[in-house]
């Protein structure tokens, strides 16, 4: 599934933790917007890496889940990365 994850991190040192740990996860395709192509066991992988991150007081973390009947549906405009592939299969 593909997961649009946003984030708005005051703390300098937070938000750069936050962005190097998604950097592994997935693309980012804004400043603090990354696009992430998971299953559903590295999707819970991220969550509980990202919990040791982030303060829940000062910080803001949005998941944003995309089905492939929604997929199909976003648009991309202007200069950028294009958006994430569909994955042809997933071998579990």
């Amino acid at each position: 599934m593909l997961y649009v994850v946003a984030y708005d991190i005051p703390s300098n040192q937070r938000r750069r933790r936050v962005s190097n740990l998604l950097e592994g996860y997935g693309k980012r395709v804004q400043y603090s917007v990354f696009e992430c192509v998971l299953t559903a066991s590295k999707y819970n992988e991220l969550r509980k890496r990202m919990k040791l991150q982030v303060n829940l007081q000062e910080d803001s973390i949005r998941f944003y889940p995309l089905s492939s009947h929604t997929w199909n549906q976003v648009e991309a405009w202007g200069v950028g990365q294009p958006i994430a592939e569909t994955p042809r299969s997933i071998v579990i």
